[in-house]
């Protein structure tokens, strides 16, 4: 039987699987492992169930050449360098569209509490400081005919404006790839990136992590929305400048954020964004329903013993590493 790495305890759907085809080595620890017990836990193994806590690089390839397949249980694989990968024959997979859904709702989960000023009530009854009714307590932003800014037009980008029929929103949109059919028929008008943050009264980050979108909401950025403007990113942490962020909260410069994700990530309890009432910051848990996280188990497990039996996985990400092995 094959040997496989599993660098953090998953939903039992996608164990399961793995443990009737294959030797499991599990990292059993709720923090990651450090770069030793990584190199560690992959010795001799033949494939690699990874998170994207976990550095990827050639080096840590080099060590263990018998290593065929890593597949990461996330869309997104920046965590992995996979040129290097692709170059060492190993094939890198991915969960693309399996938690599309459930982020565009937990998206909105969080631009309703912002909006409304969810977590401050709790907050305000909890402190004991709800005294009576009051005609100006905490009062919110209405969605229903405000503009919706979405930065980043695929899967998940799609699923928020579907949403924000709901509430008669106008939808704009910003991608470096304007697919104008998808637009019109979810209703939105694609803008340059700084007509959007001016015009729009929430703005959703949706892009991938990469050099081109990293800091891609800095100070410049954030001083072209308006002063009400509620931010919200469902992407990755370094898409927004954090130091710039919170100035921004702090000097009213946008009216308020709710950040699924984090720079760093995750962030210090007592790094001043947290402490912001204006900031909703959560544990990068988009995903985290019981039904998104079976089937991402499933698929990461899936695709890692499709390469191990010599067949094509369903989700791959460099499929030519596969074409040179059948030449």
């Amino acid at each position: 039987m094959p040997t496989v790495a599993v660098t953090r305890v998953i939903p039992e759907a996608g164990l399961r699987l793995l443990r009737e085809a294959a030797e499991v080595k599990l990292w059993p620890e709720e923090l990651p492992p450090s770069p030793a017990d990584l190199a560690e836990l992959l010795q001799g193994c033949d494939g690699a169930l990874t998170l994207l806590t976990d550095a990827i690089t050639g080096d840590v390839l080099d060590r263990e050449p018998g290593l065929k397949v890593v597949s990461n249980f996330a869309v997104g694989y920046d965590n992995v360098d996979v040129p290097a990968a692709t170059t060492r024959g190993v094939a890198v997979c991915n969960t693309p569209g399996v938690l599309t859904e459930t982020t565009a709702d937990f998206t909105w989960a969080l631009l309703m509490a912002a909006a409304r000023r969810i977590p401050e009530g709790r907050d305000y009854v909890r402190e004991g400081r709800w005294l009576t009714w009051g005609p100006t307590l905490l009062l919110g932003r209405d969605l229903t005919g405000a503009t919706l800014g979405i930065v980043g037009f695929g899967r998940i980008g799609r699923e928020v404006a579907k949403r924000a029929a709901g509430f008669d929103m106008r939808v704009l949109a910003y991608d470096t790839y304007e697919d104008h059919d998808a637009a019109r028929e979810l209703g939105a008008t694609f803008r340059p990136l700084d007509d959007l943050l001016r015009e729009s009264d929430f703005v959703t980050l949706h892009v991938a992590l990469t050099p081109e979108t990293e800091k891609l909401i800095g100070a410049r950025e954030l001083g072209l929305m308006k002063p009400e403007a509620i931010l919200v990113n469902a992407a990755r942490g370094p898409v927004v400048d954090t130091d710039a962020l919170t100035a921004a909260l702090r000097d009213g410069t946008i009216g308020g954020a709710a950040m699924d994700v984090t720079d760093p990530e995750p962030i210090p309890a007592d790094h001043p964004l947290v402490s912001m009432p204006n900031a909703l910051i959560v544990p990068h848990m988009a995903s985290a329903t019981v039904a998104t996280r079976d089937r991402m188990a499933e698929m990461a497990a899936n695709n890692l013993l499709a390469v191990l039996r010599g067949e094509r996985p369903p989700h791959i990400v460099n499929p030519e590493v596969l074409e040179r092995r059948q030449r």
